[in-house]
């Protein structure tokens, strides 16, 4: 059941009608069914994984309380070390076991020595990278002294399996999700209507984007050694779009649904490719993801590696992207995928530029020539990595690296069906556009006809519904951060 699917449009629409019209009147009720509905949501995918997100939920209620109430230093940090023991533990455990015990198996190859090591036919359980850093910032800020645990645990298990957000994001944190669980929400027209637009740009980029863009992509990387450089740098471009299409569009959608229950939950992106450097693209991009690192990890080792100027800050920022590259996945390819950009930083660390915010210009219809080299730059550099991040292992990666420098560059792409490849980088073209219109808004659409009368304004509506309804299936087709 995904978001672009009509089982969940029925559970949706039977949720709201319960929400709004049965319970609306009792807290307590639209919590309980926040959390049944949650629950439900997930057993949908895999039921067996169910009792370790409630397992999670009930440890690190418990630990909350504890670490609030104990007032012996040693006490605090001991409980403090079992939740996070407990959270990274099972990442470690479900997401990368195989990959480490293989990798310390292929290490000892080098020197020709054979170890008889086991791996586990491991599932990872949907939503684990998510829910888990949900629960870590829980107890790390309560330890901080930033915010008092929630006594209520409807309240807590809600917060860590809410639903919209609870398989790909955004990573919400207590601090702001906690306290709109425990006051009244309130059913407002406007702001529905609104969520409406941006549910329905969401899958606007899901359905007539990214899924279009997925079989260009999948025959070019499944293909490489057969295609022309020129195919291979027409593939990297569509997965770049594929990418933030499938990713954004997801999180358009969260944030809509938890609109239309009268919450505000994270922002995830903010046009990305329109930024002007590598660092102003992080601010942009996985933004829930980028500040939960940033506040857990960069920051503490900034601090520590103060002392080593500019080399300890760049050791600080490499160590922070390899451990956003490994998030995503027990592969090499994400290891290298966050040393890069890591070393991306470095001209910006020189010349003390890092945190400079990219001045904000005039919402023109047209970019400056500063701003198009600056973005088409920037995009450029995330195209070439994002192969490494779709690449199956560093020899794939290489592989397509090789293969792209060549003559071949500049001869005609060889894909299978050109016209449809013609019209799929059109509709990317055309989220874009739109996008660059209304970048000074929350989202692509927010804007954009709101003065329009009012038959162009549906007319533009009605466009993207049928574009929507020309490659919607029933079942809907899943999102790749999914796999993440």
């Amino acid at each position: 059941m995904v978001f672009n699917s009509i089982p969940f449009a029925v559970f949706f629409a039977g949720f709201f009608v319960l929400y709004w019209f049965v319970f609306k009147q009792n807290l307590k009720l639209q919590n309980l069914l926040i959390l049944i509905g949650s629950y439900a949501f997930y057993c949908w995918w895999d039921w067996r994984f169910l009792a370790l997100l409630i397992g999670s939920s009930l440890l690190n209620y418990y630990l909350g309380i504890f670490i609030a109430k104990s007032t012996i230093a040693k006490q605090r940090r001991l409980l403090l070390i079992a939740g996070m023991l407990q959270g990274i533990g099972g990442l470690l455990f479900f997401k990368y076991y195989n990959f480490f015990i293989g990798s310390f198996a292929e290490l000892f190859s080098i020197f020709n020595v054979r170890l008889d090591v086991r791996t586990l036919q491991l599932i990872l359980p949907l939503g684990i990278s998510f829910y888990t850093f949900r629960t870590l910032s829980y107890l790390l800020d309560i330890d901080k002294g930033k915010i008092k645990p929630t006594t209520d645990w409807v309240v807590f298990f809600s917060y860590v399996a809410f639903f919209p957000s609870l398989f790909s994001g955004p990573i919400d944190r207590a601090k702001l999700l906690i306290p709109q669980l425990e006051k009244k929400r309130a059913f407002e027209y406007a702001g529905m209507t609104d969520a409406l637009r941006q549910i329905l740009w969401g899958l606007f980029k899901k359905i007539v984007v990214a899924d279009n863009c997925t079989a260009i992509t999948n025959q070019v990387f499944d293909n490489y050694l057969q295609l022309p450089a020129s195919a291979l740098v027409l593939g990297a471009l569509f997965y770049c779009i594929q990418l933030y299409a499938d990713f954004s569009g997801y999180s358009d959608m969260a944030i809509g649904f938890a609109r239309l229950l009268g919450f505000d939950i994270t922002k995830n992106f903010n046009y990305p490719f329109f930024a002007q450097n590598i660092a102003d693209f992080w601010r942009r991009w996985h933004m829930s993801l980028t500040s939960w690192v940033t506040d857990y990890v960069f920051t503490p080792l900034s601090i520590s590696f103060r002392d080593y100027g500019k080399v300890g800050l760049f050791f600080a920022i490499l160590f922070n992207m390899v451990i956003v590259g490994l998030w995503h996945g027990a592969n090499w390819t994400y290891v290298l995928f966050g040393v890069l950009h890591g070393c991306y930083f470095i001209p910006m660390i020189i010349k003390g530029t890092m945190n400079k915010r990219v001045k904000k210009t005039k919402a023109t219809l047209i970019p400056s020539f500063t701003e198009f080299r600056n973005m088409a730059a920037t995009f450029l550099l995330i195209m070439l990595t994002n192969i490494l991040f779709r690449a199956d292992s560093i020899t794939h990666a290489v592989d397509y690296y090789k293969h792209i420098v060549s003559r071949s560059i500049f001869s005609n792409p060889l894909v299978i069906e050109k016209t449809n490849t013609v019209i799929f980088l059109g509709f990317g073209f055309f989220m874009f556009f739109i996008e660059w219109i209304g970048r000074d808004q929350e989202y692509g659409i927010a804007a954009i006809g709101i003065k329009w009368p009012r038959i162009f304004r549906w007319s533009f509506y009605s466009f993207i519904i049928f574009l929507m309804a020309m490659f919607m299936s029933t079942s809907g087709s899943a999102f790749l951060y999914f796999k993440f």
